[in-house]
């Protein structure tokens, strides 16, 4: 085997994980992909994918396959909580193929989950075909050889890599095997989440809802300690709704809880009466849960082990980034693994830390305040936001033009908290 080729397993079959996959071993890495659940899949949502993470994919070859399962909205709307007011507009389309060489697109998560399992399975690409397994949940690591780390299955099974990755979300086992402690890392957010899926026909057959086929937006509506966020997905398939408010939830509880479209309502129900009509009409599953997210740490390596995706950065939805971010990741990792023989693969991964980590903890920041400016009570600082967002300006500190355009330096002039030296996460727990 050449000195270059190098066996990384992959603990989580999630985007992050099977991105990286196929991206390993389009550079000819030999990948194996450990996954807890009993098939490959993901549940019913919408995804937004932003030119920083559509380019990565195109530029991989995947522009066919993503063509196929694309919704391409034309614009970003912003609209006032009370009536529904346009206060900002901003044309997605081919504007931003123009402006960032990429598209901002939508996906049903399935239909992107579907299409990276089956690039890491075709035998006809470049590289050797990805080493799939379900029912694999990693429970640790080895790395009594640090050249050779193990992940060790619940089940006692032990798959050897010269590279270990952990893309198995928040509640990591490859980050606890690190040494890092989810105690200490994983905060609550202090904000709960629902989401539903409304079938696109019934939105169309009601005049209170009709507006919505007029353009394919990405929406967000800004009220008092709650946001709400809506797109199609299918072509018009199913309208995408998820909203975030303020929660003191009992996190004994658990992670996630199934709920009705009533209670979604009701969390709603003094604001545009649009909005219950287009929840009303929801069908499926309707879950609420609470959001965690890790304190930003710039430790993602150690030896040949490295994490990725939630488990190095989880963060609060609120820059529309999480997705995003863990392609980010999978590209920078397989060009730093595809250069290096195998012994500098620890100075390799080390690389990928020191690119990734700064560029990410700077989204995971800036997410955490975005759920504050989001849901600014009316007053002085809401009025101003909004006079911001007609500029479409007065979110977090950084910039759309910086975000979407995927470097990984910091910006210029230096990233700054806007709010004094506490992190936007610690204040979120705070209000």
């Amino acid at each position: 085997m050449s000195n270059h080729i190098h066996r990384v397993v992959i603990a989580g079959g999630g985007l992050g994980g099977l991105t990286a996959a196929y991206l390993l071993r389009s550079v000819g890495m030999k990948v194996t992909v450990l996954e807890q659940a009993n098939e490959l899949g993901e549940v019913g949502a919408g995804i937004q994918t932003a030119p920083n993470a559509s380019r990565i994919l195109i530029n991989a070859g995947l522009r066919p396959q993503l063509e196929a399962i694309k919704t391409q909205p034309t614009s970003q709307v912003r609209r006032r909580w009370s009536d529904g007011k346009i206060l900002a507009s901003r044309p997605l389309g081919d504007t931003l193929w123009q402006e960032f060489g990429a598209p901002y697109w939508h996906f049903h998560r399935a239909d992107l989950h579907q299409m990276l399992v089956d690039v890491c399975s075709d035998p006809a690409l470049p590289g050797p075909v990805v080493d799939l397994h379900t029912n694999s949940k990693v429970a640790t690591a080895d790395q009594s050889n640090p050249a050779l780390p193990v992940a060790i299955t619940e089940d006692g099974r032990r798959y050897e890599g010269d590279v270990l990755i952990g893309a198995d979300g928040v509640h990591s086992r490859v980050r606890a095997a690190m040494g890092m402690s989810e105690e200490e890392d994983l905060l609550f957010s202090g904000q709960m989440v629902f989401r539903a899926m409304v079938p696109g026909e019934k939105l169309k057959a009601d005049p209170a809802t009709r507006f919505l086929w007029d353009s394919f937006h990405s929406t967000m509506w800004y009220g008092p300690g709650r946001h709400l966020v809506h797109y199609f997905i299918r072509g018009g398939e199913y309208l995408n709704v998820a909203a975030a408010l303020s929660s003191d939830v009992n996190l004994d509880k658990g992670w996630t809880e199934e709920t009705t479209a009533e209670e979604f309502i009701r969390a709603f129900g003094d604001w545009d009466s649009r909005i219950a009509s287009i929840l009303e009409k929801a069908e499926g599953p309707i879950l609420k849960w609470a959001l965690f997210a890790h304190r930003c740490n710039p430790v993602w390596v150690q030896g040949h082990v490295g994490l990725l995706g939630d488990a190095a950065h989880a963060m609060v939805p609120f820059q529309a980034q999480g997705a995003s971010q863990a392609i980010e990741d999978a590209a920078v990792l397989a060009e730093e693994l595809a250069v290096v023989d195998k012994d500098q693969i620890s100075a390799a991964l080390l690389r990928y830390g020191a690119k990734r980590a700064k560029r990410a903890g700077m989204v995971q920041e800036a997410s955490a305040q975005n759920a504050h400016l989001y849901q600014l009570p009316d007053g002085p600082e809401q009025e101003l936001r909004d006079e911001k967002l007609a500029r479409f300006e007065g979110e977090s500190d950084v910039s759309y033009e910086w975000l979407w355009n995927g470097k990984h330096e910091p910006m210029s002039p230096a990233y700054v908290f806007s709010k004094g030296d506490r992190p936007a996460l610690a204040r979120l727990q705070d209000e």
